[in-house]
């Protein structure tokens, strides 16, 4: 706590850093808030569902917490937050053609922007990774172990983030529209205390924030999915 408490006093001591954390907090509140609108409805409903503007929220937050992540040189921030516009973008897709609203060029000039993004920040990550390695040759041995350990923690994490929304994708795919199958939740659950260590070990706080803040609302749509099970939670207002 109290490395929390000096890493705010530093940050608003210099007007640059202090800019730079206001927009990686703005970028979390975006990001995070696309459960609490996906709780909402699904309190609205009684059960599990996800609102259009969740996906909204995933692909503007993603690339404003990407941005954050590349100018903190963050490994796992960056990793967390390259690739996944690409799953939240096919779900829009998905979810605009249900609609009638996606018209061929649109769709060829929306998802070419989306991949120029993804391979953009995939080539920016990939240099961040390569940086992280030659600092921690310069370690001593048990600090570039602990530094690894957690950045393996976290790893481990975004790759259980990553396939959640994979199979999340692969789904959505088989049925044509946007849908959301029950495992999806668990693996939230637990990739988010995982990637809360990792990044709370690397004195990351404001990554680590995200994933913690999205908990109970992971554990009230495990609760409602557990409580009337079914087969997937269906995007509100796609059908």
């Amino acid at each position: 706590m109290e490395d929390f408490i000096q890493h705010l006093q530093e940050t608003f001591s210099d007007p640059v850093i202090a800019a730079w954390f206001c927009f990686g907090v703005f970028g979390t509140i975006v990001f995070n808030s696309r459960f609490y609108v996906q709780w909402f409805a699904s309190e609205k409903k009684k059960r599990s569902v996800v609102p259009t503007s969740f996906w909204y929220l995933s692909s503007i937050g993603a690339i404003i917490l990407l941005i954050y992540s590349i100018h903190k040189q963050s490994p796992n921030g960056g990793l967390s937050y390259s690739l996944n516009t690409v799953i939240y973008s096919r779900n829009l897709v998905h979810i605009w053609r249900e609609k009638g609203t996606l018209t061929r060029t649109r769709s060829v000039l929306f998802q070419s922007l989306v991949a120029l993004i993804t391979c953009t920040a995939v080539s920016i990550v990939i240099l961040i990774w390569w940086r992280e390695i030659e600092q921690t040759k310069m370690q001593q041995q048990h600090e570039a172990v602990a530094t690894w350990l957690w950045i393996a923690v976290g790893v481990f994490g975004q790759g259980l983030f990553a396939g959640r929304f994979i199979i999340q994708w692969i789904a959505t795919e088989v049925r044509r529209r946007s849908v959301m199958p029950d495992i999806f939740w668990h693996m939230s659950l637990v990739a988010a205390l995982l990637l809360c260590a990792s990044f709370s070990a690397q004195g990351e706080w404001l990554l680590a924030l995200g994933p913690i803040l999205n908990v109970p609302v992971y554990l009230r749509n495990i609760w409602f999915i557990h409580r009337q099970p079914s087969d997937a939670a269906t995007t509100a207002g796609a059908m």
